[in-house]
Order: structure tokens, then C-alpha cells, then sequence
């Protein structure tokens, strides 16, 4: 069958003619493929884009993840599948709406629809060995999720992927990813021969006949397209100048733990983190580090601080779970001052809330989860490159600082695919072997320094160094020391160490407008959304910008000039809070974002917020259409 062109996304240049179909030129394009749980939807999808990312399009990949580990098949909640951004130049985030679907069956792709995921008229490529089904129910619901989707406007176009697929395997549900992928390379015109060496990489660890079966199904997919579909979708490519790492944001903190010189990671499984560890299982003996699986959250926290007391340069993983787990192995690495980096992973919550969905809710747990006064350094990456080079500052920062500093990646950036240039490895990034000189004549394990709060970092070994660690209040001498004045100075000395730090961090400089009316502020994967609304409504005329935050413990310098430079600020973020029109919310009573709360507090500016907590990331048109509502004057 063959099916006529629909236009559709944002197109920049004029229709071309190449062989019978028309090529559609677009500088900015969305495609989703979506299926049951374990047919191979995001395995099509991540191929898909990487290659497209090796190709010179900018890429950013978003998972669909049913929040059951196996939801029943045909089920409206339960979609499994992958966005794939394309644009011409880079890509920050997931963008709005999808322009092409590839679906499996016509429940999860009625999921999709209901969420508004699909752009108006967009192009749907569907099974349809549903609309035959001997099941008289089956059918029924075929019926109706097509008048559902016709009166949406939507171009579906009925594809026979099992039938076809069946020509080459025995069970289609295991090849009919691989299909789609050939229908998707010709329909995007992807350079076949870098497809199958991608799909080699990714099935490595498989025989060569598996691997030569998906090559029949991809060129399978290749054929069926060129002789059926209509249908070329042309998104220019730019040559990246040097060389490109194309990766999620856990594979870059693996490899940014091992480029910054660590040599354990102690962690417990848990979604949306456990990946961090599958990625460094691969590689991390090869550079003389150690994967440690314990057994739960807690044993895991507890290796990590062991390794760092014994000189090593240690880590632990997790996600909102776990990191209430480790609670109090992290108040203890605070009061002994034992360096700790922890990469906390959000997902949504609270208790195990949604496990594979984005939120940005740990950051008030992050810096005062503690019992008693703990501070600690937060960091949170806002890109798949930044995941990379936050694990070498957090590990220079947590043995410099003898502190525990928390990376907060969260579930978007996770499991996000995006190119970035190749890092140049420094050897300024990795750890200095363990002092073990001897210790001059009355130096004491927390000699701390007035000024700064450092003091020397005792290794095991070292000569004239032997003392007592405890986790309960001490001296300088790790003595236990209940009396005022100690408990007082041992306060002020691991406090001291925030402010010293604060002291060498740069003002941060906003983004579209040094001066406005209004200030965006945003942090962790919400920046590319965040600064591409704010460039729509700039090309609109209107006075806002942005300003995005890496450090959240310490603040960065010098927020309160910048923030007095605008009439209204506001924070955007991906967690809870009240709508000021609520039922009895006031403006004294109302829960704010969570970042919003640290900068009033910080700042004493009235800092506004706009957070959601839908399960997925920000869109920007959502983003752009709040800047609009909360322009000073209102709507404009």
C-alpha cells in the first residue's frame, strides 16, 4: 500500500522530490515508538538515535517507562517506548508534541493520545493485525480506539508488521523492533551500514546469529518502506567539529567516575540509578575499580564511607529511596568528615511513588535529610555532558571538603540520549595516592583550620596518625566531647567549609537578558526546556530570562543583585506546589517549589514558583505559556 505525504513539524525549507516519494525538510522533528513491555521498542529507539547522532543531528531521547515492571498486554497504561528529538542544530530536550508514532497496538497508543503526547495531524504508523483479531473483544477495541484517534485528526496508516516479520522469525515479537527500525531508516534516509554497526555494538554480548537476524529484519524494514511508504522525512545534518560521545546521562556518570580517578562504587539496585552500575561493570576493572553490590541501601552507604576512611576514592548510587535509607550512614560521614560522593538518581515520589518517572523532589531531603546540623555540597547536572564532569568536581570537592557532596541526576537525564564533544581526559582529574607521610608532631584528625574549616585527611597507616573515629560529637583529637565549647567550634568548622567554597564559586550569569521583568530560575535536566521557552517568548518581544543553578549547597554568589534586577522571579521545577487559587492555600500557608523555598530563604526575595509533577518533562510550550501568565501584569 502506498501512502501520500502528510506535513508535519516545523518546516524550514521547501518539499524536494527524491525517486516517486516527496522529502519533507525539516529542521526539527519528533518520532515515538511505542509497544507492550518487552518488545523492544526503546532498544529500536536508542539505536535510532544514536546513529542519528553520529550522523550530525542534534538528539535527545526520552524513555517511556511503565511504572509496572510487566503490565498486562494491550493495556492504555501500560505504553513501553521512546521519543527521539531530531533537529539540525543541538537538541536540550524532549520538545513538545510527537509528529510521527510508530505503534505496536492501538491501546498504548491511545495511552499517548490521552496524554496529549501527539501533535495535532501527526502521522501514525500502526499494527494492525489487531483489526482481524478472532477475538470478537480485541476487534471491538480496535473499532473504537479508531473512531477515537480519526476524530483526533490523526493520519494513521495500518501497517501488517507481524505478518510481515513472520518471513523472517518464528516469533515476531522479538524481531518486529528491528523492522521498524529499517522502516524508520529509510523513511529518515539513515546511513544503513552505521545502523547495523550500532545494532552490532548494542547486541555484543549476543551470538553473531542473533546479530546477523536483526541485519534480515532491519533490511527487511528497509524494503517493505521503499516499495509501500510514501513517506521521507529530511532533517539536515551538521558535521560536528571533533569528535562526538554519544551516551545517557548514567553511562556519562560511569565514565565520569572512572575519568575522575574513583575506585569503588557501592551501591543496591534501584530505578531509575541501577544502570549507572551495569555501565561501569563493563569497563570499571580495566581501570583498577570495584563494583560493589550490597545487600540493601544502607550496606551500601556503609562500604562506600569504609573505602574513603581506608585512603580509596569511593561512591554509592541510588534514587529517592535509597537515599532516605542511607540517612544516617550519611549524618555519620558529615560528623567523621569522610569524603562521600553520592549520585542520587530522581524519580518520582514520595515512599516508592513513581519509579520510572522524572521528578525533581529530593532536593530538600538532599540538604537537610539529617538529624541534627549536617551540611553537605549538592550539585546537579542540567545536561547528559555535565553528568560526565559533575562526577570529577564532586570527587576533587568531597576530598578536598571531607564532606559528602550529592550529585542530583534525575530519571530524564538517565535514561536521555544526547551527543557531546569528546572529553579531553586530564590527569588533573584524577585522585592524588594517599598521603602516608607521617603526621607532624601534635597534629591532631581535625586540626581544623579557623578560616576554612579544612583540616588534614588521617589515612590508615600513617605514621603518628592513630585515633578513635566515632559519630558522636568530638574534638580535634576525635575525642568524645559532650561539653559546649567543642560541640560548638565542631559545628562552626563543618559549616565554615560551605562558605569557604562559596567563596571561589563565579556569580552565575543569566540567560537572553541581564535585566527584565522576568527572572526564570531553574535547575538540573528542566534547562534545555527552561531556555528554549524563554528564546520564544524573547522572539516574542517580551522582557524575561533565565538562570540556571548547578550548585544548591552552597548557592552560588551574588543571587540577590541579580535577582534585583528583574521585577518578578520565579522558579520552574519538577516537583509540588500549591496553586495559590487552591482551597485554603494563602500566601502564608502555600507550599511553594522546592527550590523556590531555598531562595527566598537564601535571597529574603519574594521568589514565585511554576512546578509540575505529571510523570514526564517540562515542555516548553508549557513553560513559555506560565512565563506569559506570570509576567508581572499578568498575561500579555
Amino acid at each position: 500500500m502506498a501512502i501520500k505525504l502528510q506535513t508535519v513539524g516545523s518546516e524550514t525549507s521547501s518539499e524536494a522530490t527524491a525517486g516517486s516519494a516527496r522529502v519533507h525538510s525539516t529542521r526539527d522533528y519528533s518520532v515515538e515508538i511505542v509497544s507492550d513491555s518487552g518488545e523492544g521498542a526503546q532498544k529500536c529507539g536508542q539505536i535510532f538515535g544514536a546513529v542519528s547522532a553520529k550522523m550530525g543531528n542534534g538528539v535527545w531521547t526520552v524513555e517511556i517507562i511503565p511504572a509496572e515492571v510487566e503490565p498486562p498486554p494491550r493495556s492504555i497504561a501500560g505504553a513501553s517506548g521512546i521519543r527521539i528529538r531530531l533537529g539540525t542544530g543541538p537538541v536540550t530536550n524532549w520538545g513538545d508534541e510527537t509528529d510521527l508514532v510508530v505503534a505496536f497496538n492501538e491501546q498504548v497508543l491511545l495511552g499517548r493520545h490521552r496524554l496529549q503526547a501527539l501533535a495535532k495531524g501527526a502521522t501514525i504508523l500502526l499494527e494492525d493485525q489487531w483489526s482481524t483479531h478472532p477475538d470478537d473483544a480485541v476487534r471491538a477495541q480496535w473499532n473504537e480506539a479508531m473512531a477515537e484517534l480519526d476524530e483526533a485528526g490523526y493520519r494513521v496508516v495500518p501497517i501488517p508488521m507481524e505478518e510481515i516479520c513472520l518471513m523472517e522469525v518464528e516469533n515476531a515479537r522479538k524481531g518486529k523492533n528491528m523492522f521498524v527500525l529499517g522502516m524508520l531508516c529509510w523513511i529518515f534516509d539513515r546511513d544503513v551500514q552505521r545502523v547495523k554497526d550500532q545494532i552490532a555494538h548494542t547486541f555484543r554480548t549476543k551470538s553473531d546469529r542473533v546479530i546477523q537476524k536483526n541485519h534480515q529484519l532491519l533490511d527487511l524494514g528497509i524494503r517493505w518502506a521503499r516499495e509501500n511508504l510514501d513517506l521521507r522525512i529530511e532533517v539536515p545534518t551538521v558535521e560536528p567539529e571533533g569528535d562526538l560521545l554519544v551516551m545517557n546521562g548514567n553511562e556519562a556518570v560511569a565514565l565520569g567516575a572512572v575519568a575522575a580517578g574513583m575506585e569503588l562504587a557501592a551501591m543496591y539496585p534501584i530505578t531509575p540509578a541501577t544502570s549507572v552500575s551495569h555501565h561501569l561493570g563493563e569497563v570499571f576493572e580495566r581501570f583498577g575499580g570495584i563494583v560493589h553490590q550490597a545487600e540493601d541501601e544502607i550496606a551500601a552507604a556503609g562500604v562506600a564511607i569504609g573505602a574513603s576512611y581506608s585512603g580509596r576514592c569511593a561512591f554509592t548510587i541510588t534514587s529517592g529511596p535509597g537515599l532516605a535509607l542511607k540517612t544516617e550512614f550519611l549524618g555519620l560521614a558529615v560528623m567523621t568528615e569522610m569524603p562521600l560522593v553520592l549520585v542520587d538518581v530522581q524519580r518520582g515520589g514520595p515512599s516508592t511513588g513513581l519509579p520510572t518517572k522524572v521528578e525533581q523532589s529530593d532536593l530538600l531531603a538532599a540538604m537537610y535529610g539529617q538529624p541534627g546540623d549536617a551540611p553537605k555540597i549538592v550539585l546537579a547536572p542540567s545536561t547528559i555532558e555535565e553528568c560526565f564532569h559533575a562526577m570529577i568536581t564532586a570527587r576533587r570537592l568531597a576530598e578536598i571538603f571531607r564532606t559528602v557532596v550529592i550529585v542530583l541526576s534525575d530519571a530524564n537525564l538517565a535514561t536521555g540520549v544526547a551527543p557531546f564533544s569528546r572529553p579531553v581526559p586530564d590527569e588533573a582529574w584524577q585522585a592524588r595516592p594517599p598521603d602516608q607521610s607521617a603526621v607532624p608532631d601534635e597534629g591532631r584528625p581535625y586540626d581544623w583550620d579557623a578560616r576554612t574549616g579544612l583540616s588534614d585527611r588521617f589515612i590508615p597507616g600513617r605514621p603518628g596518625g592513630m585515633h578513635t573515629v566515632t559519630g558522636l560529637a568530638h574534638d580535634e583529637r576525635s575525642k568524645v566531647a559532650y561539653d559546649s565549647a567543642s560541640n560548638q567550634r565542631a559545628s562552626e568548622m563543618r559549616s565554615r567549609k560551605l562558605s569557604a567554597l562559596q567563596s571561589a564559586l563565579l556569580p552565575p550569569e543569566p540567560f537572553g537578558a541581564e535585566q527584565g521583568d522576568l527572572l526564570i530560575v531553574g535547575w538540573g535536566s528542566t534547562r534545555g526546556a527552561i531556555e528554549e521557552a524563554v528564546e520564544r517568548c524573547r522572539g516574542d518581544g517580551l522582557s524575561v530570562a533565565s538562570l540556571h543553578l548547578a550548585f544548591l549547597s552552597p548557592l552560588p554568589p551574588g543571587l540577590r543583585e541579580v535577582f534585583r534586577r528583574f521585577r518578578k522571579v520565579m522558579t520552574v521545577e519538577i516537583n509540588y506546589s500549591d496553586p495559590i487559587d487552591a482551597p485554603f492555600v494563602t500566601d502564608e500557608n502555600r507550599r511553594r517549589g522546592q527550590l523556590s523555598w531555598v531562595l527566598r530563604a537564601a535571597t529574603l526575595v519574594d521568589v514565585d514558583c511554576w512546578t509540575r509533577v505529571l510523570g514526564e518533562p517540562l515542555r516548553p510550550t508549557a513553560i513559555a505559556r506560565a512565563i506569559r501568565s506570570h509576567l508581572p501584569g499578568g498575561s500579555r
